[in-house]
């Protein structure tokens, strides 16, 4: 019943305060992301949603757009700059996604939304994933965030997905704000983000 009816509501009614809360929050985080990093503030990509229907992503930018000698991006270690670290350390660079939530595209609690890129590869089980809107947080992210495993991740995104209540949604979201402040399994062992699924371990 919640998951079908209710959930939406919560999210509608929570990004929608929240926006209006964090709004000063927003404004000093664009206007140092446009002093440090320039145009655009904001970072956008495709990533697949509920029923791998692709929408667009928003987040603050994090990194430069520093290229090699073939005009080709460098590698993220190389582009994430120590303010985008910082950004990514305290979760403000996800602040934009609160937008997304209010379309539909997204929900404050799910699956985090991956590349799209990644869609060819999923088996299907990993694949249920996508039978619930992707969250801003999930039950993964209270359980290593990027320090965990391929494996362990979508393990938690699936027991999330045959396990949706609002208790549930609201011990993700308390744990969260605790795992934010404490800057917890922010990288991998190997990568400065979450290593590549494709390139990583199954």
């Amino acid at each position: 019943m919640y998951g079908k009816y209710f959930k939406r509501i919560f999210d509608m009614t929570a990004a929608s305060l929240l926006l209006v809360i964090l709004s000063p929050v927003f404004l000093v985080t664009a206007l140092l992301v446009r002093i440090k990093l320039g145009s655009p503030v904001v970072f956008s990509q495709e990533r697949p949603g509920r029923g791998e229907k692709i929408f667009t992503l928003y987040k603050f930018r994090t990194m430069t757009a520093a290229k090699d000698e073939r005009g080709e991006l460098l590698p993220d270690e190389a582009r994430l700059t120590k303010f985008g670290k910082s950004l990514r350390s305290a979760s403000l660079d996800e602040l934009p996604e609160l937008y997304n939530i209010l379309r539909g595209d997204m929900s404050l609690v799910g699956p985090r939304p991956l590349l799209a890129e990644y869609l060819p590869h999923y088996d299907d089980f990993q694949k249920r994933r996508h039978d619930v809107r992707p969250g801003l947080t999930g039950l993964a992210q209270i359980n290593g965030r990027n320090a965990t495993t391929w494996a362990a991740r979508f393990e938690f995104d699936v027991k999330y997905v045959e396990n949706i209540s609002f208790a549930a949604d609201i011990r993700i979201l308390i744990s969260t704000v605790g795992i934010v402040f404490r800057r917890e399994g922010i990288n991998s062992e190997n990568s400065a983000t979450m290593e590549s699924f494709i390139e990583g371990s199954k």
